[in-house]
């Protein structure tokens, strides 16, 4: 396996007097000042380094220096709570306060209810937060992708003593043995439950109508699939290595075989917060930022990160368990091992955390397809509404994060459909199989 190749982000200094910056640095800060009195946009012109530290010093500091980020003990929490950890967060002027919260449902809830400032939240419970559906309507924000890539589908061991292997054996093995099949996500909008119907589907089982679907929290899948709850269930790691582990299941799919580069988490926040602490919204970006920059930068700031959040105060599971499919090294527990080049992202030079619209878009034609929306809504409109690309640029420009060319991207799924973000309502009405 090729060690991940991401550079090392250049550290930015800071203390509670302001940046510590060179005299060059510092006639170029007051220059552009002067600059900017004349209409001329600071930052358009400030050096990232100089900049950072401005913020967390000057008219832009953060308006609110402490703020409660809710996660859910997964692997892809570490982004959050590495910036927290490793002082980050202080370059940016904020201190980061990482919660543990034991469900999704209880995220949503905090974050309408303000006792959560931001949150590590799956992408598709934001999106169906805004339009209302899944629980209460609250306008929402997505600041940036915290990964990509990195969950997967675990089913029974009791399935494989029927010979359902992957996809096409679980479908022959559903035909021939009529029974109720039970299979786990872990919010109805969210992406482990557009995982696996996307997946399902694609071999023909509609999970609205030949399974039946439970809501399970993360931490809760291999304890209740060991008690005979389900049959199979689609979850972020640890939980699906942890399976193995335990010898209750085994992998029969990653997601990033059913969509290569596909979105995950999301540092999410409801648009009242952006509107209140815009400061703050791209300090808080721009150390997660930082920090996923960290994780991807070498194999042993990875192994460091799997270390820290093993510890019972986030994940609380062994390190190797979380350590081995962070490096791309795979099993899935049928014999099988490889080295995967499309393993779990925080940064990969950017790439994984630019909020593209038509990722957004795309949850909600899963959302119109499994009839989670009644209606097409505005599809476009809704992920501009939503995708705070305005404050990732300014936390990207801040951390010396490269942009892609566009705010829309191509990507061909599992079942060889391309999904581009082009014609939403069509694409959505297009599949065979929906509810």
């Amino acid at each position: 396996m090729k060690p991940f190749t991401s550079k090392p982000s250049m550290p930015v200094v800071a203390s509670s007097e302001g940046p510590a910056v060179s005299d060059v640095q510092r006639r170029k800060l007051i220059t552009t000042t002067f600059k900017a009195a004349a209409g001329v946009s600071i930052m358009s012109l400030v050096d990232p380094l100089v900049r950072a530290g401005a913020w967390a010093a000057g008219s832009d500091a953060p308006e609110k220096a402490e703020v409660k980020i809710g996660f859910i003990p997964l692997t892809d929490c570490a982004s959050v709570v590495m910036a927290s950890v490793l002082g980050i967060d202080k370059k940016y002027g904020i201190k980061i306060t990482p919660s543990k919260e034991a469900s999704w449902p209880g995220v949503r809830d905090k974050l309408v209810n303000n006792e959560l400032d931001l949150a590590h939240v799956l992408y598709g419970l934001v999106y169906g937060m805004h339009l209302g559906a899944g629980g209460p309507k609250k306008d929402m924000a997505v600041l940036m992708n915290l990964n990509q890539n990195g969950q997967a589908i675990t089913l029974s061991n009791k399935l494989l003593e029927k010979g359902a292997k992957d996809g096409p054996s679980l479908a022959k093995l559903m035909q021939t043995e009529k029974r109720e099949y039970t299979f786990a996500q872990t919010f109805p909008t969210g992406t482990h439950a557009m995982w696996l119907y996307y997946w399902l589907a694609t071999y023909g089982i509609n999970p609205m109508k030949d399974a039946k679907v439970i809501t399970v929290p993360p931490p809760q899948m291999v304890a209740n699939m060991r008690v005979g709850a389900m049959d199979g269930f689609c979850v972020g790691e640890p939980w699906n290595a942890r399976a193995i582990m335990d010898k209750i299941g085994y992998t029969a799919e990653t997601t990033q075989n059913i969509w290569k580069g596909h979105p995950e988490k999301v540092l999410g926040c409801t648009a009242e917060f952006v509107a209140k602490y815009p400061n703050t919204a791209r300090a808080v970006t721009a150390a997660v930022l930082e920090a996923g920059k960290y994780i991807d930068a070498s194999v042993s700031n990875r192994r460091k990160t799997a270390e820290t959040i093993a510890a019972r105060s986030y994940v609380n599971t062994d390190t190797d368990v979380i350590l081995d499919r962070m490096l791309g090294r795979y099993t899935n527990g049928l014999g099988k091992t490889w080295d995967d080049p499309d393993a779990m992202k925080f940064f990969a030079d950017g790439a994984a955390n630019y909020p593209y619209l038509s990722d957004g878009m795309w949850f909600l034609t899963q959302h119109k397809r499994w009839g989670l929306l009644k209606d097409h809504p505005d599809y476009l409109a809704v992920a501009k509404q939503i995708n705070r690309i305005d404050i990732y640029k300014q936390a990207a420009a801040a951390t010396g994060t490269p942009l892609p060319k566009g705010d829309m991207r191509s990507s061909k799924l599992i079942d060889g459909v391309t999904w581009d973000g082009t014609n939403p309502a069509a694409y959505a009405d297009s599949f065979k199989v929906k509810a």
